[in-house]
């Protein structure tokens, strides 16, 4: 943690100089985004040589800056075979295999089925995986699923236009297939649900039984090439992209509790 944040000045530090040490930009670079008007603090135009405390809620270009150097922020590419818990009670394989080398206590945001695989995001940053990881935000996501059978055209339009689920109907916000091998086809789903199991279960209700899940998306975060089983931290980019998207679902859920009429839950979209 910076030692402005452990120890902070009661007049505040300066704005550049905070901005620098949160990996912004250089503190020259910083000065022009100021001088440009392109920061805010506390929601008002930021000016040069400001000082600011560290409850400051800062934004570059409409973006949050995380200030507080402490809070870690960690893409893992689960495999099949671990269950989304820093233990399980059944001794199966669990993510602390994953966490056991970073000094801060990370936790999953959200959780994948033990049998899919893909993007889950670790942090310690505790009010901003409560957001996103709540089913009545839906933070947008993206699962590439092996299937059973030819997949047409006619069925991707069923999946838009949405199916009927013992617990209600949903639709995809976007789905594709993009290819078909030896029986089976590639299908790509986009959805914000945080209902539990509900690509396995809108392909089952299409006759296309899933082979293998992946997740390739998490709201702003992609997998990329990031290896089976390997983690990566977030860039200063998805960061911001995050902390917005947080921001946002905190107001949603301030202004409009619930607004999406999702059930509460454990977030195990798959």
């Amino acid at each position: 943690m910076p030692e402005w944040l452990r120890e902070p000045n009661p007049e505040g530090e300066r704005l550049q100089k905070v901005l620098a040490a949160a990996g912004v930009a250089s503190r020259r670079v910083v000065e022009q985004f100021i001088s440009e008007g392109r920061v805010t603090v506390d929601g008002r135009v930021a000016e040069l040589g400001q000082r600011v405390l560290p409850t400051a809620q800062i934004e570059v270009d409409g973006i949050p800056v995380q200030l507080d150097a402490s809070k870690r922020y960690v893409v893992l590419n689960k495999p099949t075979g671990v269950v989304s818990s820093m233990s399980d009670d059944r001794g199966r394989p669990d993510l602390a295999a994953f966490t056991s080398g970073y000094e801060e206590r990370l936790y999953n945001v959200g959780r994948l089925d033990y049998d899919t695989s893909g993007l889950l995001l670790l942090t310690n940053d505790g009010d901003l995986a409560h957001v996103l990881a709540h089913p009545s935000f839906g933070v947008e996501k993206t699962y590439v699923a092996k299937v059973r059978g030819k997949v047409t055209p006619a069925t991707v339009q069923r999946l838009r236009q949405g199916v009927e689920l013992e617990d209600g109907p949903i639709a995809a916000d976007a789905a594709r297939v993009t290819g078909h091998s030896g029986g089976t086809s590639i299908v790509e789903l986009t959805l914000h649900s945080g209902r539990n199991r509900i690509v396995r279960r809108m392909l089952d209700a299409v006759d296309h039984p899933v082979l293998e899940l992946v997740r390739r998306q998490f709201g702003p975060l992609r997998l990329g090439s990031l290896g089976t089983g390997r983690t990566r931290d977030v860039t200063p980019v998805e960061l911001g992209a995050l902390l917005k998207l947080g921001k946002q679902g905190a107001a949603d859920a301030a202004g409009t509790p619930g607004r999406r009429n999702a059930p509460a839950g454990r977030d195990e979209a798959e």
